[in-house]
C-alpha cells in the first residue's frame, strides 16, 4: 500500500491509496492528478481492459466487432486501451469507462518489423476525445529503438503540457522469448526515465525486479491466450503479490469462452486480494449463472 493523496478542487473531499511514486499530489497539476485517480482506483489497484489491437493485427478474433465484445465487460473494467477510430465507431459516450488512447501505430502484422512505429495520433485529439491517459509502444533492443523512445519523449512533453498522464507499453513484437526479468527492467526503467507516468509490461519469473526498478507504476500485459483461466490466476496473482498495481489484459479475457466470468475472477485478485483458487471457483460459479464474487 502506498500513501494517502487527496484530491479535490476547493476540499478534501477524498482519500484513496496509490503507488508510492504517485504521492505527489499536492505538487501535481490538478488535471494529471484526477486523471491518474481515474485510472488507479482507491485502493491503489487497476484493470484496465486493451481492445486496440486491431492497430496492427486487423480484425482479431473474438474483436471483430469490439463495440459488441467490450460492452458486458465494462461494468468490471477499470478503463479502456483503444484507438480514436474504434472509440468514436464503437464505444458508446453515454456509457463507458475513462479512456486510454493508443496513440502509436503505423505498422502491421504483414509489414516487415512491427518495431518501427510512429505517433498516429495528436495530444490535440487525445483532449478532443477527453481521455484520461495516452498510451504508446517502445521497442528497446530493436532496430528502431531510437525512434520509438524519442517518440515516448515527444509524447512526454505534450502529456505534461496538458496534464494527460502517459502509458509506455514494453512491446517485443514477435520475439517472445524477450521476455526476461533483465530485458523487461531495463525497458521498464527507461519509459520510466523518460516521463512514462505508468508502465505496461509483462509478467515474467522474479517479476520483483521488474518493479523494484521502475519507480512509477507497473500494470502487466497477458500477451496472447493461455491455456487455461489457472494459469492466467496464477500469474496475475504472483504480480500482483510482487509488486504490480494491476492488469491490461484483453485476450486472456475476452477471448475466453466466458468472458464475463474470467474478468470477474481476476477483477477479485486485483481489488479483492482472491487467492488464484479463489478465482477459479469465482470463476466456475460465474460460469453456471451464479452471483459469487467481485460485484456480483
Amino acid at each position: 500500500m502506498g500513501h494517502p493523496i487527496f484530491l479535490d478542487l476547493d476540499g478534501l473531499i477524498g482519500v484513496g491509496y496509490i503507488h508510492e511514486s504517485l504521492y505527489k499530489g499536492v505538487n501535481m497539476d490538478w488535471g494529471m492528478a484526477n486523471r491518474l485517480a481515474q485510472l488507479i482506483q482507491s485502493d491503489g489497484k487497476c484493470l484496465f481492459m486493451p481492445i486496440d489491437h486491431g492497430y496492427f493485427q486487423g480484425p482479431t478474433r473474438k474483436l471483430e466487432q469490439p463495440g459488441k465484445t467490450v460492452e458486458p465487460l465494462l461494468p468490471y473494467s477499470d478503463a479502456i486501451f483503444v484507438t480514436r477510430g474504434v472509440l468514436r465507431a464503437a464505444i458508446d459516450p453515454r456509457n463507458t469507462k475513462p479512456i486510454i488512447l493508443r496513440v502509436s501505430g503505423g505498422t502491421s502484422m504483414a509489414g516487415e518489423d512491427l518495431s518501427n512505429e510512429g505517433l498516429t495520433t495528436s495530444m490535440e485529439e487525445a483532449v478532443r476525445l477527453n481521455v484520461s491517459a495516452v498510451g504508446i509502444s517502445i521497442f528497446v533492443g530493436t532496430h528502431y529503438e531510437k525512434e520509438s523512445l524519442l517518440n515516448l519523449a515527444k509524447l512526454v512533453d505534450e502529456g505534461e503540457r496538458y496534464g494527460i498522464p502517459v502509458m509506455a507499453v514494453t512491446a517485443v513484437g514477435r520475439e517472445l522469448e524477450k521476455r526476461d526479468a533483465r530485458y523487461l527492467s531495463l525497458c521498464s526503467r527507461i519509459a520510466a526515465e523518460l516521463g512514462a507516468r505508468v508502465v505496461k509490461t509483462y509478467w515474467c519469473e522474479n517479476f520483483e525486479r521488474v518493479v523494484q526498478g521502475c519507480p512509477v507504476p507497473v500494470v502487466m500485459a497477458g500477451g496472447p491466450q493461455v491455456n487455461t483461466e489457472r494459469e492466467v490466476f496464477d500469474f496475475v496473482h504472483d504480480g500482483m503479490q510482487r509488486g504490480a498495481i494491476g492488469v491490461n489484459l484483453g485476450r486472456n479475457i475476452w477471448q475466453n469462452d466466458h468472458p464475463v466470468a474470467m474478468i470477474k475472477a481476476l477483477r477479485a485478485i486485483i481489488h479483492e486480494n482472491a487467492t488464484p483458487e479463489q478465482a477459479q471457483k469465482i470463476f466456475d460459479g460465474a460460469k453456471r449463472g451464479e452471483k459469487v464474487g467481485s460485484k456480483g
